[in-house]
């Protein structure tokens, strides 16, 4: 059995942002073209990922019950942290 890795994935996002400034993801649409919808934003900080690399907004999110992290980088790309087999 192979270790495990985390990479960086870059994802399309739909966001928007609030009357207050706030920036809201909606949906993103995973690498193979699946989208998935954002179902709540519980947190937001400024963090780095320390599994892939990269700093920037951290979001935590839910999508379909389970908690996600995504991340909004200095760059104005988003992506999250996929598992990679090494």
């Amino acid at each position: 059995m192979g270790d495990e890795s985390s990479c960086k994935v870059y994802v399309s996002t739909a966001a928007e942002f609030s009357a207050d400034g706030f920036l809201r993801p909606l949906w993103i649409i995973w690498k193979d073209g699946r989208r998935f919808d954002i179902d709540r934003v519980v947190h937001v900080e400024r963090a780095a990922s320390r599994k892939a690399g990269g700093v920037g907004l951290r979001y935590t999110v839910m999508i379909g019950g389970k908690r996600h992290h995504l991340y909004y980088e200095d760059n104005f790309k988003w992506f999250v942290e996929a598992k990679t087999s090494v």
